[in-house]
């Protein structure tokens, strides 16, 4: 019931991006499609740095929520929001000065940069308004309100849809804009997401006793730093995850265009499966942290099986769908013949890949609820760049194996990532019930 709704709100986000691209790519031509694939890879990074810092706030909430400290809880959403305000700010500037600077330096066509570079500015700006909005749905979802957020990521993703149609293809006596309708829509999209969960947790009866103690004139460096010694390595979690897969989509088209296109049509699949595997991921962050908060170990115990026997059943029925439709499935990405049959085969082996992708991430959840980040972040950077890439390097480039070789070592930095934090989970959790 937690899961559901922060599974579909992911997955409407990751959705949005797509039509996004539909709509240029039918619109306003390759130019500026090329466009919004650049913005949106330079963008990426900075975008996970937000939403890493902002995700700090959840287990502290959910922890402090098992304690009954409703006190506590609405002064962790003060400082939460000026944390990510503030945060908001500092990513502005790094999209202004760093994402901008690194278009002009990729070796890119000079009219894509052109035509990216008034919409980067726009996603920009929507940075403060999607932190604020982010602030009060981590808020929410610690305190297990999951629905709400998703009803309004759902609406927000409809009128972003309906404003980029209206603003790119040029409509009701609006010119074309082009890309920069992408980015105006997506902007004020945010801003009224922002406002809607703003006015629905300071109204809602369900908040009304934390809500009493709050206030925007409440600053604790204290608590400040609590949220950063979550959110940070959540942030550097997702960074080194990213990254490692930018990494061997670029190893994939140093060996061809095909390969990287078949890639591509694979990992569009792997993608929405790890949404479901992240949904119960933030479930298993919320229960755990509850639980821990009222030092409930063996509550904890049980939310942690639960969370990893779900995402396994989950992943196991995604791997027989991609097993037996290995063929068909990827005509819904391309047409190409020559694309196709190597794809297939890479869906075989993500029937593999995302058991461990779906365990490794409930694995994080499962350590975040207890307030373990340090450690697990070190196992992420360790399993993708000491052992998944550098495999997959030496299988795929080395070793002329091809694309599927830079699968095969994905798989094992995916591997190495879920059974450590499997035992690193079940170390704390046995320490705690020992200490009983």
């Amino acid at each position: 019931m937690l899961a559901g709704p922060v599974v579909i709100s992911q997955l409407g986000h990751t959705l949005v991006q797509t039509v996004d691209s539909i709509i240029v790519g039918h619109y306003a031509g390759t130019i500026s499609l090329a466009a919004v694939s650049l913005v949106h890879s330079v963008f990426m990074v900075v975008l996970v740095i937000g939403l890493g810092i902002a995700y700090g706030v959840t287990p502290l909430i959910a922890q402090e929520d098992g304690k009954s400290n409703y006190q506590e809880c609405a002064q962790l959403l003060s400082n939460s929001l000026w944390l990510n305000i503030i945060s908001a700010i500092l990513l502005f500037l790094l999209v202004y000065y760093g994402s901008m600077f690194a278009m002009h330096h990729v070796d890119q066509d000079p009219r894509v940069v052109k035509t990216a570079k008034p919409y980067l500015l726009l996603l920009g700006v929507s940075i403060l308004p999607l932190m604020v909005f982010q602030t009060f749905k981590q808020f929410a979802e610690g305190l297990g309100f999951t629905k709400q957020a998703m009803t309004i990521t759902i609406w927000g993703n409809v009128l972003n849809l309906i404003l980029a149609v209206i603003l790119v293809k040029g409509m009701f006596g609006i010119p074309p804009m082009g890309v920069q309708g992408i980015g105006i829509a997506t902007l004020t999209d945010r801003i009224l997401m922002m406002v809607v969960i703003i006015w629905y947790v300071l109204k809602s009866r369900n908040f009304k006793q934390y809500i009493q103690h709050f206030s925007v004139r409440f600053i604790d460096f204290s608590r400040i730093y609590k949220i950063i010694k979550i959110g940070v390595p959540v942030a550097m979690q997702y960074i080194f995850e990213i990254g490692a897969f930018a990494v061997a989509a670029l190893m994939a088209g140093k060996i061809g265009a095909m390969e990287q296109a078949a890639h591509q049509t694979a990992i569009t699949f792997v993608a929405m499966t790890y949404m479901m595997a992240s949904g119960i991921a933030s479930a298993a962050t919320i229960k755990v942290g509850n639980s821990f908060g009222s030092q409930n170990y063996f509550r904890i115990q049980k939310f942690a099986k639960v969370s990893y026997h779900l995402v396994i059943v989950f992943m196991l029925i995604f791997a027989v769908i991609f097993t037996v439709f290995n063929q068909y499935l990827p005509y819904i990405i391309t047409s190409d013949p020559a694309v196709i049959p190597l794809a297939a085969q890479l869906l075989i082996i993500a029937g593999v890949f995302q058991l461990f992708d779906g365990a490794q991430v409930v694995g994080l959840g499962t350590l975040r609820g207890m307030g373990d980040v340090k450690t697990p972040t070190f196992i992420t950077f360790f399993a993708y760049w000491v052992i998944g890439l550098p495999v997959a390097y030496f299988l795929g480039i080395q070793l002329n194996i091809g694309v599927k070789g830079i699968w095969y070592g994905l798989t094992l930095g995916l591997l190495t990532s879920s059974v450590l934090l499997y035992f690193r989970s079940q170390y704390i959790i046995q320490n705690k019930l020992k200490s009983i």
